[in-house]
């Protein structure tokens, strides 16, 4: 079965950078201060044809999406007074060299003003001290391009966790923020174990490298492309994966609605708005699981996908499962 889904004529993609204060004009920073490297060139032209955009509001920025703040960020953030916009807006076929351009003087100018550099979109702080000063030449998924958002059903009630047992608890959601950044539905894991979400975690990481790997190859040889078709069985080998190894495995995508949740599935779930509203026809996520034909549930096939040392990853997360009181509102 083939999977249809549009591709945007522009695409638009935003970082803030929160300050206290801002001591220079933001229209005269970009490039001359961007630092060296292939930046400082394609900043300019993207200043030039209004592909990058940057507005200043003397105002303290509200988030209300990005939970992921350690307690110093939030500190830090209360105390800012004014926020800066910066928006790239192009077609696929520009992705992802606009995206880094955006992002490095994000970079350059919270370095800059000393302030917070956040992406809206996977609901995390970027760091911008350190080794982490500068947008890194060369593009890579797992450069904070992605977050997790990890949820447990509030009905329930996880027997004392055996990891002999992978049939028993279901109440673990997985979903991705970020993928719609390269026009791509998002991505879920439904029903595993909560015990189980580091693997959970690392197989939807893999699929997001392969998923976007072949979106970047498809937009750059179709620009004027309107749609493209994926196959809901998508082969995951070694060279897919973000270390370069690990085993072969078979994932299906299904379409689904992550605002409802599993057909059919007793309790609730925080809604997770992560597209357009219901009846737009637009697939906004694809649930990924196990191919036709496996047989052993869900955590089990999960196992398999991790390798010969599934087992162990699996027994080193924790003796007892994760309640929802504990459970973590994105991971990295």
């Amino acid at each position: 079965m083939k999977i249809t889904f549009p591709l945007p004529g522009t695409l638009t993609s935003q970082f803030v950078v929160a300050t206290e204060r801002l001591l220079f004009d933001v229209e005269s920073f970009v490039p001359w201060r961007i630092g060296g490297g292939p930046f400082k060139k394609a900043a300019l032209a993207a200043l030039n044809d209004a592909s990058l955009t940057m507005a200043h509001h003397p105002a303290p920025w509200k988030p209300t999406s990005v939970p992921n703040l350690s307690d110093e960020e939030r500190r830090r953030l209360r105390r800012t007074k004014q926020h800066v916009v910066i928006s790239s807006s192009a077609p696929p076929h520009k992705l992802p060299s606009i995206l880094q351009t955006a992002r490095a003087v994000a970079r350059a100018l919270a370095r800059e003003s000393g302030g917070l550099l956040f992406d809206p979109l996977t609901g995390s702080s970027i760091l911008t001290c350190g080794k982490c000063t500068a947008e890194p030449m060369a593009f890579s998924l797992g450069d904070d391009w992605l977050s997790w958002d990890v949820q447990i059903h509030d009905d329930a009630t996880c027997p004392p966790w055996d990891p002999a047992d992978l049939g028993v608890c279901d109440c673990l959601r997985v979903t991705s923020r970020g993928l719609r950044r390269f026009a791509l539905p998002e991505i879920t894991l439904d029903g595993a174990a909560c015990a189980h979400n580091l693997c959970a975690i690392n197989l939807l990481r893999t699929v997001a490298h392969r998923l976007v790997a072949d979106q970047l190859a498809y937009v750059t040889t179709h620009p004027e492309a309107t749609e493209r078709q994926i196959d809901d069985f998508l082969r995951i080998c070694p060279s897919d994966q973000p270390d370069g190894s690990g085993l072969p495995f078979g994932v299906q995508l299904t379409p689904y609605n992550a605002d409802i949740g599993e057909l059919g599935r007793t309790g609730s779930i925080r809604r997770l708005k992560i597209g357009p509203s219901p009846g737009t026809g637009q697939i906004t996520c694809l649930k990924v699981g196990p191919p036709s034909g496996f047989a052993g549930s869900l955590n089990r096939w999960l196992c398999t996908t991790q390798g010969p040392t599934g087992h162990a990853a699996l027994t080193s997360i924790g003796s007892h499962p994760v309640s929802p009181a504990q459970a973590p509102a994105f991971a990295a």
